[in-house]
C-alpha cells in the first residue's frame, strides 16, 4: 500500500468519537496517576510524581529531525516532539537537560492547544511523521492536543519512540493512535537497570510493553514510496560497554517470545555522557564500545533476528575505544 492510500488509524477514530473516548480515559489516569509502572497515584493536577510533570504539556523542542533511523526520517525529516522530563534516571542520557533537570521546565508548560499548533506545524513543514519522544509520562496530553490537531487537518503517522518503561494498559488505549512504535529495550538484566536507570524492573516491565505493541502493529512494515515507515515497529538495542545491555538475551528473547521477524536497529553510537561522564562516577559505561564488543552484537543480531529491515548503525571507533 502507498503513502497516497494510507491513512492513520487516530483519523478514524476521530470520525466515530473514540479519539475523544480515549482523551477521557486517559485523563483519568492522572488523577491518580498510573501513566507508567511507576505509578506514583498523585493528583498530576495538584502533585508532581517522580516525572515532575503536572497535567499540562511541557515540551522542550520540536522540529523537522534528519538524525533518526533513515526510515523514520527519509528525506525530509522526521516532526519530532522532544517532550520534557523523563520517568527514567539513565546516567548515560545523552539528553539529560531535557530529560532530567525538571526544576528546568517548572514553568515552562503549554496548552494542548499550542502543541497542536506545533504537529501541524511539522506538516507543513513537510515532516513525513510526528515522532513523540519520551511520551510515557505525557500520553494524555499529547492525546489531547493529537484529537485537536486531526480536527484541523493532521494527517501524518505518529511515531511512538519511547524508553519502553510503559504500562500495557495506558498502551492499549493507544491501540489505533500509535502508527509505529519505536521503543528502546535497555538492559536485559535488573540489577544493570537498577544501576543505570535506576529501576529494578525494566526487563520485566518493556518486556511485557513491547509485547502489547507488537500485538498492535505486529512485524511487517508498512512504508510509502521512499522506504519511510508508515505503519510498524522499530525495537532500538544500544551496545553498551562489557555487554550492560545483555544484547544477545534481548534478542534472544525477541526471536523466541515476540518474533524473529521484529526489525532491530542495533545502535553503536554510545558514548559517557551525564553521570558517567564523569570521572570514576560510573566505571562500568565510562567509556566507548570496542570493535569486539560492536561484533560481538552483530553475531547475536545474526542468530536470533531475521527480519529484512533491521539496521545496522557503522562502528566509528571512538576515544578510549581500542580492543588493542
Amino acid at each position: 500500500m502507498g503513502a497516497a492510500a494510507f491513512v492513520p488509524g487516530y483519523r478514524r477514530l476521530l470520525a466515530t468519537g473514540e479519539l475523544a473516548t480515549r482523551v477521557g480515559a486517559l485523563r483519568a489516569l492522572e488523577r491518580s496517576c498510573t501513566l507508567c509502572p511507576r505509578a506514583c497515584g498523585v493528583d498530576r493536577a495538584t502533585a508532581l510524581g517522580r516525572c515532575v510533570t503536572g497535567d499540562r504539556p511541557v515540551v522542550a523542542s520540536w522540529g523537522p529531525h534528519l538524525g533518526e533511523e533513515p526510515p523514520i526520517s527519509g528525506s525530509r525529516g522526521s516532526g519530532t516532539v522532544f517532550l520534557a522530563n523523563c520517568n527514567l534516571r539513565c546516567v548515560f542520557c545523552q539528553n539529560a537537560d531535557v530529560s532530567q533537570r525538571p526544576k528546568d521546565y517548572l514553568r515552562r508548560s503549554t496548552t494542548p492547544e499550542a502543541l497542536a499548533a506545533a504537529m501541524l506545524e511539522l506538516q507543513e513543514d513537510g515532516c513525513h511523521n510526528v515522532n513523540w519522544v519520551s511520551p510515557t509520562h505525557q500520553v494524555p496530553q499529547l492525546v489531547e492536543a493529537l484529537a485537536i490537531a486531526a480536527a484541523r487537518g493532521l494527517e501524518l503517522p505518529i511515531v511512538y519512540n519511547t524508553n519502553a518503561y510503559d504500562s500495557p494498559a495506558v498502551l492499549r488505549l493507544l491501540d489505533g493512535i500509535v502508527d509505529v512504535y519505536m521503543p528502546d529495550l535497555k538492559y536485559a538484566d535488573e540489577p544493570v537497570a537498577r544501576t543505570l536507570s535506576r529501576v529494578p524492573d525494566y526487563p520485566m516491565v518493556a518486556r511485557a510493553a513491547i509485547v502489547e505493541m507488537h500485538h498492535q502493529v505486529g512485524s511487517a512494515w508498512l512504508t510509502d514510496g521512499e522506504g519511510v515507515l508508515l505503519r510498524g515497529m522499530l525495537v532500538r538495542i544500544l551496545v553498551l560497554p562489557r555487554d550492560r545491555a545483555g544484547v544477545a538475551a534481548s534478542l534472544r528473547w525477541l526471536a523466541e517470545e515476540v518474533s524473529p521477524a521484529v526489525a532491530v536497529s542495533l545502535l553503536a553510537q554510545y558514548r559517557p555522557c551525564h553521570l558517567a561522564a564523569r570521572p570514576g562516577r560510573v566505571p562500568d559505561v565510562a567509556r566507548r564500545i570496542t570493535p569486539s564488543e560492536y561484533v560481538a552484537a552483530l553475531d547475536a543480531l545474526r542468530e536470533w533476528n531475521e527480519s529484512a529491515e533491521s539496521l545496522v548503525q557503522p562502528y566509528r571507533l571512538g576515544p578510549a575505544a581500542s580492543d588493542g
